[in-house]
């Protein structure tokens, strides 16, 4: 769809891992499609989130967080991240204030340096600091790389979002409407449903835990004259142990996981569902790329 003087384009969201990043993409978009985590190296896929307006059509592409790797999973998110960056209109490269300044950002500075593509520096979790302490942390990131634009928000509060937003849409070039203009997702259905179910994990379980869990999605079919719908899932783990303390004792932590999934899933489906949950081990499976391809790590997608 063309419209006269209409703006569209594609804007890749990346920076260190639990920077904010999710939180940006869920406040702009209105709900919930990336997971949330106080956890690093929650988003493991491309999540693309749309934007909307009369006069434009901004399509987020929010990456894994960009860290060393350690297995195959890690290699496959790096991948995933750097090579967005060939891809789209702007980058928006965002850093948390209350951190600070990290090796990890030199890492990402350098790999700017090797782009065309404009770079807007998002200083993420403004509420968080003293106003003084802005200045030279802006001085810090302006002496490395010759930033578009460099503007403070709060993902979390909302704080200059809506400035941000306007930025992004002044410098995205003419073109189409891509997606219509009700959808906020190019993921379907049953990935953001696995993608809820991991956030719980993820939230309840501690140590090891949260980064040997995928989650497969066994059926997804309505019932009861279309009134309700069966969502039956297997949450992955690597080893026997995890598996025990997934389940917990009498099933207590499925069960737990299994009552906030639903809430979430619910309010996505807009119908009553019934969520059936099993906890299957599968030994070193981040490090087996069959198994990865199997749980929707497909690096041939990217």
């Amino acid at each position: 769809m063309n419209k006269q003087g209409y703006k569209s384009g594609f804007v890749s969201i990346i920076g260190r891992p639990n920077v904010g990043k999710s939180t940006f993409l869920n406040r702009v978009i209105g709900q919930k499609i990336a997971i949330m985590s106080d956890k690093p190296q929650t988003t493991r896929n491309k999540i693309q989130g749309v934007y909307t307006t009369n006069v434009s059509q901004t399509v987020f592409i929010d990456t894994p967080g960009i860290h060393k790797p350690k297995h195959k999973l890690g290699d496959f998110m790096m991948k995933v991240a750097q090579n967005t960056l060939k891809e789209v209109d702007l980058i928006l490269f965002m850093i948390n204030a209350e951190e600070g300044f990290g090796r990890g950002d030199e890492f990402i500075i350098e790999r700017l340096k090797q782009t065309k593509t404009p770079v807007f520096l998002i200083i993420n979790k403004l509420d968080t600091v003293h106003p003084d302490e802005l200045l030279p942390l802006i001085q810090q990131y302006k002496d490395m790389y010759p930033f578009q634009e460099i503007i403070p928000i709060s993902a979390l509060q909302g704080n200059n979002v809506e400035t941000l937003l306007q930025q992004i849409e002044n410098v995205l070039p003419e073109g189409p409407q891509y997606y219509p203009e009700d959808q906020v997702t190019d993921h379907p259905e049953r990935f953001i449903i696995t993608e809820l179910i991991r956030e719980k994990v993820l939230h309840l379980t501690r140590e090891e835990i949260p980064h040997s869990v995928a989650v497969v999605m066994d059926t997804l079919e309505r019932r009861e004259n279309n009134k309700s719908i069966y969502v039956g899932a297997t949450i992955i783990v690597e080893r026997d142990s995890q598996k025990g303390i997934v389940i917990g004792k009498q099933g207590s932590m499925l069960k737990e996981v299994g009552k906030r999934a639903r809430i979430d899933i619910e309010a996505l489906l807009g119908s009553r569902v019934f969520l059936e949950l099993w906890v299957k081990v599968q030994k070193d499976w981040r490090n087996k790329a069959s198994q990865l391809r199997d749980y929707g790590f497909r690096e041939d997608e990217y």
